[in-house]
């Protein structure tokens, strides 16, 4: 039997319902990479205002990208999936190092104690601490993914340690594994990398391609070889509008690779209403659905995108939950 690990517990695929697959509900002040006030999700009411907002919209599922020394807060993620009804799928793992002091423990530790770390998450509990010292506060809620960066720096060997612990910890778990593509960077070296770690494609995930990889034959070669394209540069003029965001969601649909994408928003605070900002995280499903139904996508495929997809690869097997 297959399973969904959720900050409330473990559920079955089929119950998950629409999900945006990468975004960020809570960033705690604490974090090394906050940037100050501007740049933190700690306000409870305010969270919870967002995901009732979204509930209200149709959303019933999200999965926050925010990994373990890096501001996320376990128990605020909790707390606001309890009181909204949201299922939040939490995120271990690591970001991109330049959000870490050069001290950072994620930078001193072992590659084997980063997979314990990992592995401990999935299945028995996030921790509770962990942005300024070693992790040693562990709760109930799990993770349910492992979140991972790739930037311009490159495969070095930080990041192969980084990603080697990663994947172990995929391979212990059954999890899946989001990577951040920064623009610059090389997401097809990255893909090669894994599979030769011995990931199954169909566990590894790909973030905004939509904005870091302006040729969108990269896209289909990485959709080729089996792992799945996250897309989040919606109503985000910083990069493009959502005409040329559909554009490519349309090419990579005729290409035949609809079952292997996923959507969202990326939020941080300044797109998030309940903070004042724009557009917001039921955003997608007020505005651009509409516009994709518009261009042709039909009701079907947009199911795909929101329901089916993110139920298929947040899904692992039960035996590995323990």
């Amino acid at each position: 039997m297959q399973i969904v690990t959720t900050v409330l517990g473990d559920i079955e695929p089929s119950t998950l319902g629409f999900c945006q697959s990468h975004e960020h509900l809570s960033i705690a002040c604490t974090c090394p990479m906050a940037g100050g006030p501007q740049r933190c999700i700690d306000d409870p009411e305010k969270n919870l205002a967002e995901l009732n907002l979204y509930y209200a919209a149709g959303g019933r599922a999200m999965v926050d990208a925010q990994p373990v020394g890096c501001g996320r807060d376990a128990a605020m993620l909790h707390r606001i999936s309890k009181e909204s009804g949201v299922n939040i799928i939490a995120s271990t793992g690591f970001h991109k190092l330049p959000y870490y002091p050069a001290e950072h423990w994620l930078n001193s530790e072992s590659e084997e104690e980063l997979t314990r770390l990992f592995i401990s998450e999935l299945n028995q509990g996030m921790y509770l601490d962990g942005d300024i010292t070693f992790p040693s506060r562990q709760g109930n809620a799990k993770a349910g993914q492992i979140k991972t960066a790739l930037d311009t720096e490159g495969l070095s060997s930080r990041y192969q340690k980084l990603f080697t612990a990663s994947s172990e910890a995929v391979r212990a778990t059954g999890c899946a594994l989001m990577a951040h593509i920064e623009i610059d960077s090389d997401p097809r070296r990255l893909a090669d990398f894994l599979v030769k770690l011995g990931l199954p494609p169909d566990r590894i995930i790909f973030c905004h391609l939509d904005r870091a990889v302006a040729d969108i034959r990269v896209h289909k070669e990485i959709c080729e070889q089996g792992i799945y394209l996250e897309y989040d540069t919606i109503c985000h003029p910083k990069y493009h509008d959502d005409e040329k965001e559909a554009g490519i969601i349309l090419e990579l649909v005729e290409a035949g690779y609809e079952k292997q994408l996923l959507m969202s928003l990326d939020t941080t605070r300044s797109r998030l209403a309940s903070y004042g900002g724009v557009p917001g995280l039921a955003y997608i499903l007020n505005v651009f659905i509409p516009l994709l139904l518009s261009k042709g996508l039909t009701e079907t495929q947009i199911k795909s995108f929101f329901v089916e997809n993110p139920a298929r690869v947040f899904a692992r097997n039960r035996e590995y939950g323990n």
